[in-house]
């Protein structure tokens, strides 16, 4: 990759739009709200979903995501891909290929450790939940990503 920092651009340890990595907090990165599906929804309707938002990942949650009846799993584009490889796309639901329960932070947590809980479990999301347990946002790598670039 041949690209010029621009000019201007933050130092290493902070910018004026964000905190040093050590002082930062998942709510300086993360995204605020979260998109669910049902667990029948079709695969298909769920790439649209993702296609449309431009996300790599849906949370699934039974019943309603304040108050749902069974953990919340996640579905990601890399469950997608799996799917078309066997042939059966069209024939699965979200409840089929979301295997992974979707993991938690909260906003106040120190993003040190949502990345250490993502490098350890190998997730590229995480479901960001207030003080109630109510999901809030979503965390992403690519959301960690923007946040080193341009300032943490």
């Amino acid at each position: 990759m041949n690209e010029e920092a621009p000019s201007g651009s933050a130092p290493a340890g902070g910018s004026y739009l964000l905190p040093r990595y050590d002082n930062a907090r998942v709510a300086d990165v993360m995204r605020i709200g979260v998109l669910t599906c049902t667990p029948g929804s079709r695969l298909r309707d769920v790439a649209r979903t993702m296609s449309r938002h431009h996300i790599h990942c849906v949370v699934v949650v039974e019943g309603s995501a304040a108050r749902p009846e069974q953990p919340w799993r996640l579905l990601t584009d890399v469950d997608l891909l799996r799917a078309i490889g066997d042939g059966r796309f069209d024939d699965l639901t979200a409840r089929d290929v979301a295997t992974e329960p979707a993991l938690t932070v909260t906003s106040d947590d120190a993003l040190e450790r949502a990345v250490r809980l993502m490098t350890e479990r190998a997730r590229t999301h995480v479901v960001v939940v207030d003080g109630a347990e109510q999901p809030v946002g979503m965390l992403s790598t690519l959301d960690i990503a923007t946040g080193v670039a341009w300032g943490l």
